[in-house]
């Protein structure tokens, strides 16, 4: 099994009343109230440490991702990110798990920067393609949900072109009219980097997804309980094209706190597991999904929205064990964690685990312990999981040579 270090980036110092005060974390949370420069400063340097150091200590990947406008993932632009991270970094992946199609004019813009990324790392780019969510596609960035699929659809067969046409080409779309695609560079692997789609539960994207033989990276951030029936409605679906169950054509987010006694974990990380639910997955329903951004078929199929659960229970009253018991940490000791993973990645049929080892408001200190303990206690333990059972189809190729260049000091 495939095991990546995936990174909301947070703003961690949202106040204690966040969620009395305020109708949501996405979309409309006052920045002059709230944020603060120099402390975001001090973050973003945090977090780019603590991915690194999943890298040092051999995490096979190392996951940033697409937001706008909230305070629940701090990078509207993962590309960014990704650039420090394969300059510093030699062997793991560098999973951007964004960027959202439909949202760039031109797409083209995907096409060149991804490739630079892969050429930069030596071909260490898994590029991720979602759709969005409805807060960032529709409210924030302003894109009609009544064309955001057919736009998305469209932006990926330009960026795969361009990836893939050796010859300079004309691309006359219904949203993209381009008289020369011709991106230098492109991309180091061949014919492109692996290609994973983060879900939210659409039917639609699981059959996208087998067709185009993607990873299906399902990101329900409510835990592996919840999760499973996605999974299986992706799994039926593979099932019903004819298409071998791989593990690896899935993969999982899923958040993970582990300390040396089940005492530990409970004292370190229930209030950091309690602030992402409370406050940084604290939306207003009316953005969760604008009309007509969820399909008819997902809504006859019944997936529940991944955010702006009106009806959930306040999880201000959730403790540790709440949380652990519904899934949505796997927490607690090392043989505790190991155990549940081990369970989770059976019951999911996943080969990619994207494990958020930062949760919520987790200081800095508390972060690295925790990546450090997973990653030399807990990976050693669930790495060989589908061993010799099946072959990754949806992991890097990098240049021997080119990836191991120098990183900087």
């Amino acid at each position: 099994m495939k095991v990546c270090m995936f990174h909301l980036m947070p703003y961690r110092e949202l106040p204690d009343d966040f969620e009395q005060r305020y109708r949501s974390v996405w979309v409309d949370p006052p920045i002059a109230e709230l944020f603060d420069p120099v402390k975001c400063n001090e973050m973003y340097h945090d977090y780019l440490s603590e991915l690194q150091l999943g890298a040092e200590l051999g995490l096979d990947g190392i996951c940033v991702n697409e937001h706008h406008s909230n305070a629940y993932g701090m990078m509207p632009s993962p590309n960014l990110m990704a650039a420090i991270l394969a300059r510093n970094t030699r062997d793991a992946a560098i999973v951007v798990m964004g960027n959202s199609l439909a949202l760039y004019n031109p797409p083209t813009r995907v096409a060149e920067e991804m490739a630079m990324l892969d050429v930069m790392s030596g071909g260490r780019l898994v590029a991720g393609f979602p759709v969005g969510t409805s807060m960032d596609t529709n409210y924030a960035y302003g894109i009609p949900p009544a064309i955001l699929r057919e736009k998305y659809y469209e932006a990926h067969d330009l960026v795969m072109a361009a990836w893939t046409r050796p010859e300079t080409f004309h691309w006359n779309g219904k949203y993209n009219q381009i008289r020369y695609v011709n991106p230098w560079p492109r991309p180091l692997q061949k014919p492109h980097p692996p290609v994973w789609i983060p879900g939210g539960g659409s039917v639609e994207t699981w059959e996208w997804c087998a067709r185009h033989s993607y990873n299906y990276a399902y990101l329900s951030y409510y835990g592996y309980i919840k999760g499973a029936k996605t999974m299986q409605g992706f799994w039926d679906k593979v099932k019903e094209l004819g298409i071998a169950p791989n593990p690896y054509h899935g993969g999982f987010a899923q958040g993970v706190a582990v300390a040396e006694t089940e005492a530990m974990a409970k004292e370190m990380y229930e209030e950091h597991v309690r602030y992402l639910y409370a406050k940084g997955l604290h939306v207003y329903q009316g953005f969760a999904e604008a009309p007509g951004y969820r399909t008819l078929k997902t809504w006859q199929y019944g997936t529940a929205p991944t955010f702006g659960d009106a009806a959930a229970k306040s999880w201000k009253e959730f403790g540790w064990e709440d949380f652990l018991k519904a899934g949505m940490c796997v927490g607690g000791s090392v043989d505790r964690v190991c155990t549940t993973l081990i369970e989770a990645a059976k019951t999911l049929n996943i080969g990619h685990l994207m494990a958020l080892l930062h949760i919520g408001s987790m200081p800095h200190d508390v972060a690295m312990y925790n990546t450090r303990l997973f990653a030399e206690q807990v990976y050693p333990e669930i790495k060989h999981l589908w061993d010799d059972q099946w072959e990754d189809h949806w992991w890097i190729k990098p240049d021997p040579v080119a990836a191991q260049r120098e990183v900087a000091r």
